[in-house]
């Protein structure tokens, strides 16, 4: 339940209305999901060394080798009217959705956002336009000064931009989400990315509180990647990419998205949305002439995915039969994988499609109701491996193999993928647990595209093969002085240890520098629900974001433990800026259930996967896993205990930390941190970088849209 009442904001200022409908563009029949198209520069890069490509590979569609220098890039941000494929139907619903724009931006795939990319080194300037329209808007409380109520979301047509992992400023007109972008207005965000930032897949997305989730599902969000061309030396440790370069490894970048559009009756009132338009068993209809859109907070909340009967996207693309992904037997690709999603955990499985079943130019619908027998009558029950080399943009300390991996949003993992057999495969959403899914419900499994095959090298154990790859692209492209050392690595076990970004958190490093206890929990007592972080192990220290709170000074330059619980349900737990190593994650029992090969039962049969192999990893998102509120035995707390290390690198200023269920962050489940210099650790002065953010937006052209 959404809380009501009036809305107002210290640190946003936006006022919005919906504007008309334009031409519907028609879409292909059928077109392959490639990557998505890169948003290109607005003028000649500065010409710099082109990054190393080894050992040539046939590249898949979309892959790029990349010009080094300073990038000066345009977003635009507006209502986007096209049509989205909908499975049940067989036919496309239309829609107007809040989206970017860009140059290079394919007009016939509009609904994921271009990829940018940049190279340790580089600055990238990105300048936002918001041509969203201001004024009142249905649905829209408003936005008003002032620190009351901040937790209703509102102000739905303010935004900023958040570069989801990146290890930047934020500050300034850098990684700064402190800020809103008012419609009809323009800002330029600068990020200096270090020469030592590490390589890897990250992602940007809109952020501004009260209107996050509502923008993100409309797909405002995109890949970010950073390319790195530092082979590792005796004294440091260098980037994947001199490993498994494009040329050698082709990669595929996928964005996963849930764009909840609905269709609405007329409304009652002047000024209110519609009802959502829904059949008997509660999935979103649109009748002939309808557009959907993403309007309201009534979109979101516990069940409104699966019940919607909408489909994950990749890259802006729902499953249709006749646009197939196409790869090579025997051929390794790296696939950089995005849960760009608001409200959905992804299950990540590939099975063979069983012989005689979907063949070409089939005809196909895909009720949501009827997916798990769609899928058991097509696909294989032998799932094919595939080897994760990193976790959320970093290199993992060795390629861990897997069957299924779990994505909750804001995650990512770089995956090595190679398809023994010629023929098609199915890429499937399987089922979970639910005690750990966001929605807390088992809702089958869900068809998200589909890869056909080509015949190549057959490929027996796809493990040794990828490892066999992998040494034989060192013995070739690796220096001399760290060859050796590279390929007997790889020989014991796929260790990656001479690419991972940062050394491990010591015992010595956190030694006297004090500790970070967390608690999410949402507060169900009351006529309105509360989402609540808290900043002990308890729920009486629980509060609603508060704008104008500093809740955490950070020491600059040291680093931490962290000790993190959900109260209430499972929430992703997200902090910007400088990421975090996994110590431990223990089961209500008393296990660490992080560990390779662990078992996490905790919950019942079917056992959980998601957390084995974590032990060590770097993150900067990680499910923190509840059982509460279900029915537990007596004694039986159903509370994970999630241990964490960080250090606070480089800058200081103030951000945030949230859970990355983005409705559960515009409604107050957030909080403000601070990086400061250590001797200020003790008494932050609270509300005064609020005070100086009010003064900026002011100063560059906030304003109250219902003055």
């Amino acid at each position: 339940m959404l809380r009501g009442g009036s809305v107002a904001c210290a640190r946003f200022f936006a006022g919005v209305f919906v504007g008309s409908l334009g031409p519907i563009a028609v879409l292909p029949a059928a077109a392959e999901i490639i990557n998505p198209p890169m948003l290109q520069d607005e003028r000649a890069p500065i010409a710099k060394p082109m990054l190393k490509e080894l050992a040539p590979a046939a590249p898949l569609p979309g892959n790029t080798a990349p010009v080094r220098g300073d990038r000066l890039l345009n977003l635009k941000i507006d209502y986007i009217d096209n049509q989205i494929y909908n499975p049940s139907t067989g036919g496309y619903d239309k829609v107007h959705l809040r989206g970017y724009t860009g140059k290079g931006v394919d007009p016939n795939a509009p609904y994921v956002s271009p990829t940018i990319e940049a190279i340790p080194g580089d600055t990238v300037r990105i300048t936002l336009d918001n041509q969203l329209p201001a004024g009142p808007q249905p649905g829209d409380p408003g936005c008003m000064p002032g620190a009351q109520m901040p937790d209703i979301p509102h102000c739905f047509n303010g935004t900023n931009l958040h570069t989801h992992g990146l290890w930047v400023s934020p500050s300034g007109n850098s990684d700064n989400v402190l800020l809103s972008i008012n419609p009809q207005t323009k800002f330029t965000y600068e990020y200096n990315i270090p020469s030592d930032h590490p390589s890897g897949t990250f992602w940007y997305h809109t952020h501004r509180h009260g209107s996050t989730a509502l923008q993100v599902s409309s797909g405002m969000a995109g890949a970010l990647i950073i390319r790195g061309n530092r082979p590792p030396t005796p004294s440091a440790h260098g980037d994947i990419d001199t490993l498994i370069p494009t040329s050698a490894i082709p990669e595929r970048v996928l964005v996963m998205q849930q764009i909840q559009y609905a269709c609405r009756a007329p409304a009652a009132k002047p000024g209110e949305l519609g009802p959502i338009k829904q059949d008997i068993n509660g999935r979103y209809i649109c009748d002939p002439g309808d557009v959907g859109g993403i309007e309201g907070y009534d979109q979101f909340g516990p069940g409104t995915w699966p019940a919607s009967g909408r489909y994950t996207s990749l890259n802006g693309k729902v499953f249709n039969p006749n646009d197939p992904m196409k790869a090579t037997q025997g051929q390794i690709e790296r696939w950089r994988m995005i849960h760009a999603g608001v409200r959905d955990t992804i299950s990540m499985q590939f099975f063979k499609v069983l012989d005689g079943k979907l063949k070409p130019g089939a005809k196909t619908l895909l009720r949501a109701d009827a997916t798990a027998a769609f899928i058991k009558d097509t696909c294989d029950t032998t799932p094919v491996p595939y080897m994760l080399v990193a976790a959320d943009g970093l290199t993992m300390a060795s390629g861990q193999m897997t069957k299924l991996a779990t994505f909750q949003p804001g995650y990512r993992f770089d995956a090595l993928v190679a398809f023994p057999q010629a023929g098609r495969y199915c890429v499937i959403d399987s089922s979970a647990p639910k005690s750990g899914v966001v929605n807390g419900l088992d809702v089958g499994p869900q068809l998200l595209g589909l890869v056909d095959v080509t015949p190549g090298t057959p490929v027996d154990n796809v493990e040794s093969y990828i490892n066999h790859k992998l040494v034989a692209l060192a013995e070739t492209n690796m220096p001399a002085d760290v060859k050796a050392t590279v390929v007997a690595d790889l020989k014991a076990g796929t260790k990656l240890t001479s690419f991972t970004p940062h050394p491990d958190v010591t015992d010595d490093e956190v030694k006297g520098n004090g500790t970070q206890e967390l608690t999410f929990f949402i507060d169900t007592t009351g006529p309105d629900v509360k989402f609540e972080v808290g900043n002990t192990l308890d729920t009486a220290s629980v509060k609603p974001y508060d704008p104008t709170r500093i809740d955490r000074a950070l020491p600059l330059g040291k680093a931490q433990e962290w000790t993190l619980q959900s109260h209430f349900v499972s929430h992703p737990f997200h902090i910007h800026v400088n990421p975090f190593q996994i110590v431990s994650i223990v089961d209500p029992n008393g296990k660490d259930v992080s560990a390779p090969g662990a078992i996490d039962d905790a919950g019942g049969a079917p056992y959980d996967p998601q957390y084995p192999g974590l032990k060590g990893v770097w993150k900067d998102t990680l499910w923190i896993k509840s059982l509460i509120p279900q029915s537990l035995p007596a004694g039986f707390s159903g509370i994970y205990t999630i241990t964490l290390r960080t250090r606070y690198e480089r800058y200081i200023g103030e951000y945030v930390l949230h859970c990355h269920i983005l409705d559960h962050e515009d409604q107050g489940m957030m909080q403000n941190v601070a990086v400061v210099l250590p001797d200020q650790v003790s008494a932050p002065s609270q509300g005064s970088a609020m005070l100086m953010q009010m003064d900026a937006q002011m100063e560059m052209g906030g304003h109250d849209g219902h003055k």
